[in-house]
């Protein structure tokens, strides 16, 4: 129950202060009752990933081709996965420590589970705590330590809490709680990022295509003209955004490419620059990638990358969603059910780093749907140039739940973090922009084909996460960490053990 809870901290409920209560309770439990903390903390996580990513079901049910037994099996199983991660971080705070060490323990313990969660298997950073507080008093902390930094800090505070349940003494959290928040407060007295005069017009494109029509080759050309269509009163601003996989026809194909060179030859005359999704299969090497193809002007007002197959504008996904853009085993996977054939569920990676998009003289920190969730991935591209972060996706796979929510909400953390302004294009919503501090610049209502025209200022300077990222938080909760070995090591010399 505690963890099922939790799935309110987050978007679209925007419940906060349920982290603080769930989180120390849970903690308590495993203290004062469980004799078995690992399988508290599993039953901990299958609430939480259970009810905070049951969006995931909407796409299994819903496209998969599975019966609602087989998928809800299929949830559970990677539910029930996710759930290890709490329970050994729990777990191994139990087996080594007195509860009393555990808010010095907890948050390398923390980061450590969630770093593998992160990467294991292409990783699933999906729900981690810190994406709950960008409109609470520890803002300010982010563009510091970054979400992954103020995960740790919370977690600690939390144990903190739970050890003054336990002891019925209260000084101690509300003294580190009132640390936090000034430290907080005074972070946010520093402007780490100031603003251009200067302005960037932008068009984010919604075409609100249906995820079930999506890949049917009657619907290529009427997918491609309804996005021209919606276009056509946007071509003077610097820069129009269509969502991913936008050009529903494969690149290489004559209608793929035919379609890309008028659209290139549409924005060059109109002077400006479209940045557009597309997919790929090279018949030569035999590969498919997830693309974002910037077309038109690049810079001082020419095009001087003039779009041709394999142009080098372009960016490729590189962290791919398990079974939607590759499947692991695929030679056995595929022949057990529908969800693991599904159309366009075989690419190949894109380099971790690769150049900006150069639109319009502005250059582009690309991320393709979920990449958004890999701070690291984001940081490693951006460079002295980089003025915004781009991000496209289709979350029509998840239908009317609360996933693009959670989605628009990492997608913002991106912005808060490194001082950048992030515009997201989506297929059926959230499309939305965010300055550098976070805040809603405008968006537009889902389920709607309809076009979000925005005016944003760009930013100089760096955050300091912009400069060391996740590096300092680790370091910290190292040290913390030390020092829960040392007074333990130090209590147990004293009773002569």
């Amino acid at each position: 129950m505690l963890g099922a809870i939790l799935t309110f901290a987050f978007a679209p409920y925007g419940q906060w202060y349920l982290i603080y209560l769930c989180l120390p309770a849970w903690l308590f439990i495993c203290h004062r009752y469980s004799k078995t903390p690992f399988l508290t903390g599993w039953c901990f996580g299958l609430g939480y990933f259970g009810a905070g990513i049951s969006w995931v079901h909407v796409s299994i049910a819903t496209f998969g081709g599975l019966p609602l037994i087989g998928s809800i099996f299929l949830m559970f199983l990677l539910c029930g996965y996710l759930a290890l991660f709490p329970a050994i971080s729990v777990w191994l705070l139990a087996r080594f420590f007195s509860f009393s060490l555990w808010p010095l323990a907890a948050p390398f313990v923390w980061l450590v589970t969630e770093w593998i969660r992160a990467h294991l298997l292409t990783g699933f950073p999906w729900l981690s705590i810190g994406y709950s507080q960008m409109d609470t008093a520890l803002v300010g902390l982010l563009p510091i330590v970054g979400e992954i930094g103020l995960s740790a800090l919370m977690i600690s505070f939390c144990a903190a809490v739970a050890v003054a349940l336990s002891q019925k003494r209260v000084a101690a959290p509300l003294i580190y709680g009132s640390i936090l928040i000034c430290a907080s407060w005074i972070a946010q007295q520093h402007n780490w990022i100031t603003t251009k005069k200067d302005t960037v017009s932008i068009a984010l494109v919604q075409g609100n295509i249906e995820q079930s029509i999506r890949w049917r080759p009657e619907q290529d050309i009427p997918t491609i003209e309804k996005y021209k269509r919606l276009t056509e009163p946007f071509w003077q601003h610097d820069i129009i955004v269509w969502p991913e996989a936008a050009i529903p026809v494969l690149e290489s194909l004559p209608l793929g490419t035919e379609t890309l060179e008028s659209l290139d030859l549409k924005a060059t005359q109109m002077g400006t620059a479209l940045i557009t999704g597309s997919v790929d299969y090279n018949y030569l090497n035999k590969e498919a990638y997830n693309n974002l193809l910037a077309l038109g002007i690049d810079k001082n007002g020419v095009n001087s990358m003039p779009y041709k197959y394999l142009h080098e504008n372009r960016f490729a996904k590189h962290h791919l969603l398990p079974i939607g853009e590759f499947v692991p085993f695929e030679g056995i996977m595929r022949t057990l059910a529908p969800i693991f054939d599904l159309p366009m569920s075989s690419f190949n990676r894109g380099d971790f780093i690769q150049n900006n998009l150069v639109a319009n003289g502005y250059n582009l920190v690309p991320a393709i749907c979920y990449e958004i969730a890999f701070p690291q991935q984001v940081k490693a591209n951006i460079n002295e140039e980089s003025d915004v972060i781009i991000t496209v996706s289709n979350d029509a796979w998840f239908g009317n739940s609360h996933g693009p929510h959670q989605h628009l909400e990492i997608a913002r953390m991106r912005a808060i973090e490194f001082g950048l302004p992030v515009i997201r294009a989506t297929n059926t919503g959230v499309t939305a922009a965010f300055d550098h501090k976070g805040n809603n610049v405008g968006q537009l209502p889902q389920f709607h084909d309809d076009v979000l025209s925005i005016s944003m200022y760009l930013t100089k300077g760096h955050t300091p996460y912009k400069k060391f990222g996740d590096l300092p938080s680790y370091l910290f909760s190292l040290i913390a960490f030390g020092l829960a070995l040392l007074l333990k090591r130090k209590f147990a010399l004293k009773i002569g053990v």
